[in-house]
Parts: C-alpha cells; structure tokens; sequence
C-alpha cells in the first residue's frame, strides 16, 4: 500500500479539469491509465524523468475505481484531498448548497479519533 501514491493520484486529478471529468465518467478505465502512465512519473517535474516501482495494490485501485472515499479515507488518503477532488466531480449532482459535503461528512461520521494515518 502507498498513501504517497493514493494522495498523489488524488492531487494530480484534481488539478487538471479534463482529469477530472475523465474519472467522473470512466472512473476504473482513468485509475488504469494513470496508473500505467502517471504513477511513475516523478510529481512537479517534466521532462521525462520517472521511478518504476510505484503501483496501487488491489484495494487502493478498487476503491479509487469506484470512488469509495470512506475506503480511501481508511486506506490512508488524506481527507482534503479526496473532498477537493470528489466536490469538483460531485457537487454539481445536487440541488442544495453543501450538499455533497453534507453526503461526505456522513459517509465519514463513522469514523472516531484517533483517525486513520495520513502521513505519508
């Protein structure tokens, strides 16, 4: 498991609006891809520079493919984060003001502290 790896795909989609609505619509054919082709690739920097060894194990991919934030939460993904990114696919999907936060805060309410480590 790599919370380093969960937080940077999080980060990375996040960032880039075509990303974003990718994941939305094809969210375990965008982990595949983003796996294959940007997990590797060394964050903020271009020109090609990459590691080998970075690959999400069967419940970070399951759960970032089938945008189950409470499990990545559990998995170690850092709670801002999967908000940030989850409002910009989300939030748009419901008519009152907060009302995606509202979902994720009560699909979270389990959780008691201390909370799962985000330190990566």
């Amino acid at each position: 498991m790599s919370k380093y790896l969960l937080n940077k795909f999080l980060y990375t989609v996040d960032r880039d609006p075509e990303l974003v609505e990718r994941y939305r619509e094809d969210p375990k054919g965008t982990v595949e891809w983003w796996e294959a082709e940007r997990a590797n690739a060394i964050l903020n920097v271009h020109g090609g520079e990459s590691s080998t060894w970075l690959r999400f194990d069967d419940a970070e991919r399951e759960a970032l493919a089938t945008h189950d934030y409470p499990r990545l939460f559990e998995l170690g993904a850092h709670p801002f984060l999967t908000l940030t990114l989850f409002i910009a696919m989300f939030e748009r999907d419901y008519a009152e003001p907060l009302g995606f936060q509202l979902e994720y805060a009560q699909r979270l309410s389990h959780f008691s502290m201390p909370y799962p480590d985000i330190s990566t």
